[in-house]
């Protein structure tokens, strides 16, 4: 069963636990679990993706009820009309409030995309980020005595591909957990130490106008266990209270993926 944080005639919302795939991919064949087929046999109807998480990601995922309603959805987010707020914990430590206006070049999948060409200019990417909160914890990792961590909110106007993720490792302050643009080293450490054992990287809100009535919607997604116990481990128990807790079952963990 997966939380269910909004519903309505139209619209569904679910809390996508991290490690999830959104729908049944080649590229895992062996999966058989997805959030999709999962809503679809929880509410009893058919439901239509207008936007993706990444699978190591948690948070809101946002589904339309009929094909016009998800067509609808996908046009706000592509016409950057949804606003998104995402939660992170980064490596060392970054100070302040900025945008960082880094254009990316597109990134293609060795196996999705071996077809595919590069493109000959980076894309466009901006992303607004703060500092919520510091931690320095007193545990050896790698050459440096002590391991040091960032709380930090960010909204992505623009959305390519692991753009938060490429972002904040172009800061030099990767994700903790980010297997591909991260420090592998760091993100062991931290698996060892604080029990963070995956991407913490969490959507905890989408703000949008309704798609049928126009009326302002917020939906936020509660934070799970490894998250909550990381705010208690590094003192962070003040921050992010605007954003509810949750604990999923046992059998909502599809996988563990690896740091």
């Amino acid at each position: 069963m997966l939380e269910i944080i909004y519903q309505d005639e139209w619209l569904v919302a679910v809390n996508k636990p991290a490690g999830w795939l959104v729908h049944r991919s080649w590229l895992d064949r062996k999966e058989k679990v997805v959030v999709m087929q999962t809503v679809r046999d929880q509410i009893g109807q058919h439901v239509f993706t207008a936007h993706r998480l990444d699978r190591p990601t948690s948070g809101v995922l946002l589904m339309g009820l009929s094909s016009d309603v998800g067509r609808l959805l996908a046009q706000q987010f592509e016409q950057h009309q949804i606003q998104k707020t995402y939660h992170a914990v980064l490596r060392g430590w970054l100070d302040g409030r900025a945008t960082l206006d880094y254009p990316l070049m597109e990134e293609l999948d060795k196996i999705a995309d071996k077809f595919a060409t590069e493109p000959r200019a980076p894309q466009p990417a901006v992303t607004d980020y703060h500092t919520l909160a510091h931690a320095e914890m007193p545990v050896a990792i790698g050459k440096y005595s002590s391991a040091r961590y960032t709380l930090v909110e960010m909204s992505p106007r623009t959305g390519r591909k692991h753009q938060l993720r490429r972002h904040m490792s172009h800061l030099r302050h990767p994700i903790i957990g980010d297997s591909a643009h991260g420090d592998l080293r760091q993100n062991r450490g931290a698996a060892a130490h604080f029990g963070l054992d995956r991407l913490m990287l969490h959507a905890s809100a989408l703000s949008l106008s309704h798609p049928v009535t126009g009326a302002p919607l917020v939906i936020r997604a509660g934070l799970d266990r490894v998250w909550q116990q990381m705010l208690q481990q590094f003192g962070w128990q003040e921050q992010l209270s605007d954003v509810p807790r949750v604990e999923f079952a046992a059998e909502a963990v599809q996988d563990k993926p690896t740091a």
